[in-house]
């Protein structure tokens, strides 16, 4: 990344051509960002990752890119450089970029078969295959690579184990109080950490593969594969052999202008030595990099140094340091915020006279960041309350000599003057004009909003397919135009091949206005996983099945059905907190059996896996209840029913009380009822999860069709009007007015298109088809659901389950080995 940084910082100074580069590239591959390489699990493809513009190398004659042809020695006394193929090659100049080596520590079996570093896109791939059909993985390391590369082993449906040597998580860059918080989110999620634990040795099983990590203090813990992120070393051999110094802990040394002792040598990034230091982070090298440019091109400039701030989100969790987050400088003030319940953690290190931030920790909510960071140094942006939880008090924007790019070094006066004098309009013509925001990207939020403080219309563009578009123009586009495939979206009003954001997004829109089953044709290559199986993916490998089971009422004989369903297939069943039930365990060729059994029965998809209705929530209502003043029950099997099937931005649950009581937490829904004695209460914007909102109410005292009519139009405007990802809680804020102004949308008609609403949901009602159904009646969709390609009759022998409470769960590690050895559980096809 550095040594790409390098190049394009040359070539945008040296515009006489002066310098011709060669690149020596060791890899197959042009430079990739390396931030992102978890997102390589998520669907992101190496050429989602490259950094290398289309066309960089090919159309400058100035410009000579060797892949997989490493440089091998250097002759500084000839200035020649002789690569792995044998070519020479003469210089004037030559710099060292190459970088760091993952470190592994040197404990019996580290080189076993089922051992992995983390470092480029061929560790990846080599992980991801030897995963397939292992079950456990530990990461040796609790720091930012070793949370990445557990977030890749738990994706690759692994059960994960953390190892730390040092007492908490992420040590150099958070306090004690923001890691407790994180280590309470990572293990939520399955992960289980082992903190202030060092390892003595991994010990192989039968076959000459990992299967053990054995702890100094005499613990273990079984694990078939193992990534090793205990930090790197830099990458100095080549710079030694040419008898450069190097420092104590490694790296060549360097000066302020990143020149070796040897006037034509340079070195940049992690394998440069700089005041004794070395730097593992993205900003100083491409620091370095521009200082190596501006040099070679006569200018005088010095590496200055740079702030080690960190904005990350891992596992899915907020997490960022900047300035002096631990708290070092004398006299240092600490202001703390902590909400357990939430998981979310704020630490501002202050001067003693509170006055100036010196540095701050932020967990689970990372959405200052970018504002706090700039203002290091400087005065406080606002006051600690406002900063932390956003009570009271005003908060100034980043001006003067502030920082708002670490990565490039780019002041707010070089953002202001790009803005107001140069004319930048959106975030790209910042990127192109400044270079802020191309490396992390962790500043792009602050950018924003300096665009918008300064007047400027802001794009909401969906992704860099879609730059210009929204989720609501694509959904106004595919409305109206007779567009019904993605490739002919994109063809027409986009750029590319679409990405990960984009294709869900257009696919859920396609869906939401009947474009047929969601695995029909090329819509069924734009699906996640989920979606792609129309069941959701577990830990294991498996799937679990939801029916639909409309307001929870259910008779005797479909309990019955569930019940012979589950056992003939040897389903673990549990109760859902939506009043469904839930059946885990199913291998993907199980799936169109299990389906066809309970759709003989009258159930249906319950939609489990989709961006779309999910529950409707009931208590009995009037029809039991003491206390019910309306019929709760006969209402949310209305609803269901009426929206069932409905894609939308995000999941929607709903909910219906029968009276004040509110036994089925209606304001916690994204549309809630709650009855009383003259009708039906609406509220709406509600939600669990992250960040737990209560709804508000939007109409009170309706008549049911009344009730039912306006609920129409707040879905479908919300499907309609709202962000990818984005709950009606954060829809409804966004909305200029808020609630007021969706009121008067909804009741009133202010837009003048509640016809049109109308018009929507009663189509979706009349088109309602269920997927379950359509699936098993299509051969072609079937042919999806097999566990191997090449053999799709046979299941996959490597998911056991054992019994427990009566039931089956998956296997742990042990349990695997000795059940894969001997007798099995049976959970076959009937």
């Amino acid at each position: 990344m550095v040594g790409q940084r390098l190049v394009e910082s040359l070539r945008a100074r040296d515009t006489a051509g002066h310098w011709k580069v060669t690149v020596l590239a060791e890899e197959p591959r042009p430079a990739y960002d390396r931030v992102a390489l978890s997102a390589w699990f998520s669907g992101r493809t190496e050429s989602d990752l490259t950094l290398v513009p289309e066309g960089f190398y090919d159309d400058d004659p100035l410009l000579d890119l060797r892949l997989s042809q490493a440089a091998v020695s250097i002759d500084r006394v000839g200035r020649v450089v002789t690569t792995s193929t044998g070519e020479q090659i003469t210089y004037d100049a030559m710099v060292l970029a190459t970088g760091s080596s993952p470190f592994v520590p040197p404990v019996a079996g580290h080189d076993l078969p089922g051992t992995f570093v983390y470092r480029t896109i061929a560790d990846l791939e080599a992980m991801k295959s030897y995963a397939r059909g292992r079950h456990v993985g530990a990461v040796i390391g609790g720091g930012l690579l070793g949370l990445e590369a557990a977030n890749a082993l738990l994706g690759l449906g692994l059960r994960t184990h953390v190892v730390e040597f040092a007492p908490r998580l992420m040590a150099l860059q958070i306090d004690e109080g923001g890691a407790s918080m994180l280590r309470r989110k990572v293990e939520a999620l399955g992960i289980t950490v082992h903190a202030a634990t060092a390892m003595a040795s991994l010990t192989a099983d039968a076959d000459g593969c990992v299967s053990q990590v054995e702890f100094a203090d005499g613990g273990s813990i079984g694990a078939e594969l193992v990534v090793f992120a205990a930090g790197v070393r830099p990458r100095d051999e080549l710079a030694r052999a040419a008898g450069l110094a190097v420092g104590p802990r490694g790296g060549v040394v360097v000066d302020a202008a990143c020149r070796t002792a040897d006037p034509a040598v340079w070195a940049i990034g992690e394998c440069a030595c700089i005041g004794g230091g070395v730097y593992g982070l993205l900003a100083p090298g491409y620091s370095m990099a521009d200082t190596v440019a501006e040099r070679l091109c006569g200018g005088a400039s010095l590496f200055g140094g740079t702030e080690l701030s960190t904005q990350l989100k891992l596992l899915g969790v907020e997490v960022a340091s900047f300035g002096d987050a631990h708290g070092v400088s004398e006299n240092a003030l600490e202001v703390v915020y902590a909400d357990p319940v939430a998981g979310v953690y704020k630490k501002l290190v202050l001067s003693d006279d509170a006055r100036t931030l010196l540095g701050g920790v932020l967990v689970g909510d990372a959405s200052a960041y970018p504002l706090l960071r700039s203002a290091v140094g400087g005065p406080l942006p606002g006051s600690p309350e406002a900063l932390l939880v956003g009570a009271g008090g005003e908060i100034a924007g980043p001006i003067g000599a502030a920082q708002i790019c670490s990565c490039t070094g780019v002041t707010a006066d070089s953002i202001d003057d790009a803005i107001r004098r140069q004319g930048c309009a959106d975030v790209p013509a910042l990127k192109a004009c400044t270079r802020a925001g191309t490396g992390c990207g962790s500043c792009v939020p602050l950018l924003k909003k300096m665009l918008a403080a300064a007047g400027v219309a802001q794009s909401h563009g969906l992704c860099e397919h879609f730059a210009q578009l929204s989720r609501a123009d694509l959904f106004d586009i595919v409305r109206v135009k007779p567009i019904t495939t993605f490739s002919g979206l994109v063809a027409e009003y986009g750029l590319g091949r679409g990405c990960d954001i984009c294709k869900p997004v257009v696919a859920s829109i396609l869906a939401s206005l009947g474009g047929g089953h969601i695995l029909e044709g090329e819509q069924a290559t734009l699906q996640d996983t989920n979606d792609h199986f129309l069941a959701n993916l577990q830990r294991n490998g498996t799937y679990s099945v939801v029916p639909r089971i409309p307001g929870g009422e259910i008779s005797p004989a479909k309990l019955i059905v569930i019940g012979q369903v589950a056992a003939d297939f040897g389903l673990y069943t549990k109760i859902t907190g939506g009043q469904r039930i839930d059946l885990f365990g199913a291998r993907v060729e199980q799936l169109p059996h299990i389906w066809r059994r309970l759709v003989d029965a009258g159930f249906e998809s319950g939609h489990a896996y989709g961006k779309s209705l999910r529950t409707v929530k009931s208590c009995v209502g009037s029809a039991w209840c003491r206390f019910g003043v309306q019929d709760a029950v006969a209402l949310a099997i209305d609803l269901e029913l009426r929206y069932r099937g409905l894609r939308s931005p995000h999941k929607l649950k709903a909910g219906v009380s029968g009276c004040a009581r509110e036994c089925a937490e209606a304001r916690g829904k994204d549309f809630g009822i709650i009855a009383t004695e003259k009708g039906w209460n609406l509220y709406v914007g509600g939600n669990g999860g992250f960040t737990p909102r209560h709804a508000e109410m939007l109409a009170q005292d309706l008549a049911t069709d009344e009730l039912i009519r306006v609920i129409d139009r707040f879905l479908m405007y919300y499907v309609r009007t709202a962000d990818r990802l984005q709950r009606t809680a954060v829809w409804i804020e966004a909305m200029e007015g808020g609630l007021d102004h969706l009121r008067a949308v909804l009741l009133e008609d202010s837009l003048r298109i509640c016809d049109d609403l109308d018009a929507a949901m009663a189509q979706h009602v009349r088109s309602y088809s269920d997927e379950w159904r359509d699936a098993i009646d299509d051969p072609t969709t079937l042919a999806r659901f097999t566990s191997f390609v090449n053999a799709p009759g046979e299941p996959d022998r490597d998911i056991v389950f054992v019994a427990e409470r009566e039931q089956h769960r998956p296997a742990t590690p042990t349990e695997s080995a000795s059940l894969i050895a001997g007798p099995r559980l049976r959970v076959g096809t009937p």
